[in-house]
């Protein structure tokens, strides 16, 4: 059993919180920081565990009672489909081994944050998103920031089955990926994710595909595990739209051409944490349990601590 300390956190220092992302992701990609948000102090730890979903329910039930909130990572608890939420059977299993510490995913944060990337980025920076061309790697699980990017007028390609099931069929619309996320929803949320969704070592691969979306696009936006995965060689010019980004990503992107990365979650120790990690965040300031926060709550929760996207030029 790992104590607090082993695991890069201090249990003498009661005046911090802690906040600790258990993921299905690689370990190649952990990280330890720590980060003020309101005048309160927070030790943040990014824990991989390779895919394997025991290691990662046995980190969560010796994580409980001992740090503040649990993010699941490398993995989504919900989804939105247009105004329904769905749950992932086998994240839902994972999240009961807490009975104490609260536990999220960023579902909230992805429906409430990443809608307003897009109006930030056209009041501050003034983009431009009206036709421009956008790939969305995965939309099921970023509906908000689809509705965003189809809000502003872009001409968005949401890839969720190329890259989700490897069918080479672009959906074009808002509404026929309502209609797609209303009607696998209800299936894929009881599949094994690793069965759809980069996990463990996969996330450290590359393997192109469907290039000729990359290339058509001006914007690409979504996971970033999915994007670095199929992405090409070449992204010169483009705009990134992401999160979970390493300073390792952000050379990568760099190499391949990428002119601008935009996170949507702020900068912590010269990365970008998941969305799981920053809805830890919030609930802890919040001092409720998740099931009682609104989104109103979280966007109240977001303003009050300043938070905004993170915009950085690559080349």
């Amino acid at each position: 059993m790992h104590s607090l300390s082993s695991l890069g956190l201090s249990p003498e220092n009661k005046k911090s919180k802690q906040v600790v992302s258990i993921s299905l992701g690689s370990a190649k990609r952990n990280s330890t920081t720590t980060a003020e948000f309101c005048g309160q102090q927070f030790e943040i730890k990014r824990i991989g565990t390779d895919g394997s979903k025991e290691a990662a329910a046995a980190l969560i039930r010796e994580m409980d009672g001992q740090v503040d909130a649990i993010g699941l990572g490398g993995t989504d608890l919900y989804i939105y489909a247009g105004r329904r939420r769905y749950t992932f059977r086998e994240s839902a299993a994972l999240a009961a081994n807490a009975r104490i510490t609260p536990v999220v995913d960023g579902s909230a944060i992805k429906n409430t944050l990443e809608r307003r990337v897009i109006s930030y980025l056209i009041s501050e920076y003034g983009f431009t998103f009206k036709d421009k061309q956008t790939l969305l790697v995965c939309a099921v699980d970023r509906f908000g920031l689809a509705e965003a990017l189809s809000k502003a007028g872009s001409k968005t390609v949401f890839g969720d089955l190329m890259f989700g099931l490897g069918l080479p069929i672009p959906i074009t619309t808002l509404d026929g990926l309502a209609r797609l996320a209303s009607f696998i929803a209800p299936v894929i949320t009881k599949l094994p994710v690793s069965w759809f969704y980069p996990t463990g070592n996969k996330q450290t691969q590359v393997t192109p595909k469907f290039k000729k979306y990359f290339k058509q696009s001006d914007i690409i936006a979504g996971d970033f595990h999915f994007i670095r995965r199929y992405m090409p060689e070449s992204l010169a010019g483009k705009m990134v739209i992401t999160n979970t980004v390493t300073q390792e990503d952000e050379e990568l992107l760099k190499q391949r051409g990428v002119a601008a990365l935009i996170t949507t979650t702020p900068e912590m120790g010269g990365r970008s944490f998941g969305t799981n990690i920053l809805e830890g965040i919030l609930t802890v300031l919040s001092g409720k349990r998740p099931e009682q926060l609104t989104t109103e709550d979280y966007i109240a929760l977001i303003n009050q601590a300043g938070i905004v996207p993170r915009f950085k030029k690559l080349t």
